[in-house]
């Protein structure tokens, strides 16, 4: 349904998610809350984050370092800093560390750090050649199992804890070595990529593209015929021509 990091504050939790969703995402928590005492509030207006390399990560987590403590630089490894919460990216440490903070702070804690700003297209750009859609994940909704956006691979599920809607079928993938289909990003070689439009492999129908713009990525087959069979040739895709990539951690 919807994809978002969890962050524990002093009074309460914050969830991080894309933009678009979190007017669904409060109303589907106050379905399912009953009678728990719990408000959910959207503070998108009043929080932001700042996009950090790992590297000044690393950086910073030294200067915060109290001796004879453990220093942690993994995914999901979280710290403190001018009051704000950092934490690596528990999906991938080459897509850095958000700093979460309150819009209001985002200038000064820029220049505390000295950081110096980027497109943001450069971090989104990354994310797509790592394999990790960001944008448009409402084309997604419904459509797919969280282990086929590869969040067994991307510490997005607990096969440990349960229960969830979907947690027998997606526990019967993982554990049988079932998984048949995953979510690859798409480059175009030639032409136009759509939505739904068909990924062939020798008159073979290999994927689907599930979302095309801004950054193109399909449901593509990994088994009968093998990934290795297709992954560096020239494809057809609808009207065009495309090629799928592979990250390094699949």
């Amino acid at each position: 349904l919807y994809e978002f990091f969890i962050l524990k504050f002093e009074d309460g939790y914050l969830l991080e998610c894309e933009k678009k969703a979190t007017s669904e995402i409060i109303k589907i928590f106050n379905f399912y809350k009953l009678r728990a005492k719990v408000n959910l509030i959207d503070v998108s207006k009043k929080y932001t984050n700042i996009i950090i390399s790992f590297e000044k990560f690393k950086e910073v987590a030294k200067t915060q370092h109290v001796e004879g403590s453990a220093l942690s630089c993994e995914e999901g490894s979280t710290l403190s800093c001018e009051n704000e919460r950092i934490y690596v990216d528990p999906r991938s440490k080459n897509l850095g560390a958000k700093i979460v903070t309150k819009i209001e702070n985002t200038e000064n804690i820029i220049k505390k750090l000295n950081l110096k700003k980027v497109d943001k297209k450069n971090y989104y750009e990354k994310s797509f050649i790592l394999g990790i859609p960001q944008l448009n994940l409402v084309k997604l909704k419904d459509k797919i199992f969280g282990i086929e956006n590869n969040l067994d691979e991307l510490g997005g599920i607990d096969f440990k804890k349960g229960c969830y809607i979907g947690q027998e079928n997606t526990s019967r993938i993982k554990l049988r070595n079932k998984l048949r289909r995953r979510i690859l990003p798409i480059k175009k070689i030639s032409g136009e990529i759509l939505e739904n439009d068909i990924i062939k492999y020798k008159d073979m129908e290999i994927g689907k593209i599930v979302i095309d713009k801004p950054y193109s990525f399909a449901l593509i087959k990994v088994i009968d015929p093998d990934i290795k069979e297709f992954i560096n040739n020239e494809l057809k895709c609808g009207k065009s021509k495309v090629k799928i990539l592979k990250p390094d951690w699949i």
